[in-house]
């Protein structure tokens, strides 16, 4: 291994570091806690070698947010593929997303709420988001019904799932109604 190529190594190890570091101190304290002075102590580097992976929260917050949309991807893919008919599977889809929301907040978070710098439904938008999107279009395609496009079924299921995982983590939702939410969701939306 040459010298350039052992160098890339643990950049990409490092960039890797800080982005988990960020993840793991914003689930625990909240994107407010995460900062580039905190990050720099957890893991043992300066404040300028984080400022050479990122040029600051905000494109720590994006790292996030790509991390975040590849991890939903393969949950969602891994549930839905265990599921044999189309409402099993468009069920273990919301429920999957719901659970992704209540288990890693923060990260929902710097997908939904917070800007990370990210285009979002344009043509430069990061494969992963586009992936994450691919992933719950691939289950939906096949209940949107014939008169409806796939893609627009797919966003209008995206944003009850994001109303129910929002209302639901601010409290405006009761928790002991989240699978009768979901199984209506399911009835109403999805022809199966």
């Amino acid at each position: 291994m040459s010298v350039q190529e052992r160098k890339q190594r643990e950049r990409a190890e490092r960039e890797r570091l800080i982005v988990a570091t960020a993840r793991e101190l914003a689930e625990q304290q909240g994107w407010d806690a995460v900062t580039t002075r905190r990050l720099a102590e957890r893991i043992e580097y300066s404040q300028p070698v984080l400022y050479s992976h990122f040029r600051g929260k905000r494109e720590i917050i994006g790292a996030v947010a790509l991390q975040g949309a590849a991890d939903l991807a393969t949950a969602v893919r891994a549930a839905t593929s265990a599921a044999d008919r189309p409402r099993a599977r468009v069920t273990a889809l919301a429920r999957t997303y719901l659970d992704f929301a209540a288990r890693n907040p923060a990260v929902y978070d710097a997908l939904f709420q917070l800007d990370g710098g990210l285009a979002y439904a344009q043509e430069d938008t990061p494969e992963p988001l586009k992936d994450a999107f691919a992933a719950l279009l691939e289950c939906l395609a096949e209940v949107a019904g014939d008169s409806v496009h796939p893609g627009l079924f797919t966003e209008t299921f995206w944003a009850a799932l994001h109303g129910l995982a929002t209302l639901t983590r601010a409290g405006r939702l009761l928790p002991e109604d989240a699978e009768s939410r979901v199984e209506l969701l399911v009835d109403r939306l999805a022809i199966v």
